[in-house]
């Protein structure tokens, strides 16, 4: 029987246990405290729990970190020590590292730089409570070796869940981390009431940015069109369920950034992405009205409604 490995206790991790579990996967997921374990054991039998990392990594096969991004590198250093070639090792958080604005994957390379060609990512559009619903859902696992992917596919994919390969690391993950910050600003456009045309307009101009972000740095256009881009796009901006556009929407509603954060049990990826994606397109020199409003609005104060509808007005006048 093949075993899998969850690295973290969250809404995400939980839904990938037990979707892995009904694949016929032996699944022990991996608590930070004994008594995150025993209520995990108390509230299901389809997969065990532990909060002994050496326990839940013994003999597996295939090892996700479903952790949110900035809490990556600890947790896969947490882990080092128990990890071997024979294990395919898998990233499924969407983000960029704060500060030094890597890719998950990198950062797991980093950590353990022996391991890198067992390294995959898993990403698409993933809301968990639909997933763990039992509704239709598919995805991208990608890889440097499409092998490594498909070996994952072939471990996690089934008829409620569709799994594609890729080789495009680069933009399986930069289209993951980045719809985030689209989705930020799509939450304020509702959040605001201008309407269903504004919003497309919104998502169509800063996904424009994101693309030819993307393109410079290494990844495939085309990847940024199909499930992993637009696909990933369309439901975190349009979703109820999206954490990323409730914080818009809650920021254009009067609420400042620290109360939406404290009033939520998960985390709101595009946050920290969109302070480390301003920085890469410094690097790279690139013009991104779309992503710098959204990086004003977050962190520098800039007033919310006055600044989408005067950046509408300038593009509109740049047309």
């Amino acid at each position: 029987m093949a075993k899998a490995t969850i690295i973290g206790n969250t809404t995400w991790g939980n839904t990938l246990a037990a979707l892995l579990s009904s694949r016929g996967v032996a699944v022990k997921l991996w608590a930070r405290s004994e008594a995150e374990a025993e209520e995990l054991r108390q509230r299901t039998h389809s997969y065990s729990s532990t909060s002994y990392i050496e326990d839940a990594l013994h003999e597996t096969n295939l090892v996700i970190w479903a952790v949110p991004s900035q809490k990556l590198r600890q947790n896969v250093s947490q882990t080092r020590d128990y990890l071997d070639s024979s294990m395919l090792l898998m990233n499924a958080a969407k983000g960029l590292e704060a500060g030094s604005g890597k890719r998950m994957s990198q950062v797991i390379a980093e950590v353990v730089p022996a391991l890198e060609h067992q390294i995959c990512v898993l990403s698409g559009p993933n809301l968990a409570r639909e997933i763990s619903q039992g509704l239709p859902a598919a995805s991208i696992i990608a890889s440097k070796d499409i092998a490594v992917a498909e070996r994952a596919r072939e471990l996690m994919s089934s008829a409620e869940f569709l799994l594609f390969t890729s080789d495009d690391v680069v933009g399986v993950e930069l289209c993951g981390a980045l719809k985030n910050v689209i989705a930020l600003g799509a939450g304020m456009v509702d959040g605001l009431s201008m309407g269903d045309n504004a919003k497309s307009t919104f998502i169509v101009w800063g996904w424009n940015e994101i693309v030819s972000l993307g393109v410079s740095l290494g990844a495939a256009a085309n990847t940024f069109y199909g499930l992993a881009g637009l696909g990933d796009l369309i439901t975190t901006c349009s979703s109820t369920l999206s954490r990323n556009h409730y914080v818009g929407y809650e920021l254009a509603k009067g609420r400042s950034l620290s109360e939406i954060a404290a009033s939520m049990s998960q985390v709101a990826e595009g946050v920290t992405t969109t302070m480390a994606v301003h920085q890469l397109r410094k690097k790279l020199n690139l013009k991104t009205p779309i992503i710098d409003l959204i990086y004003q609005i977050l962190f520098e104060g800039f007033p919310l409604s006055r600044a989408l509808l005067n950046e509408f007005k300038r593009l509109a006048q740049s047309c």
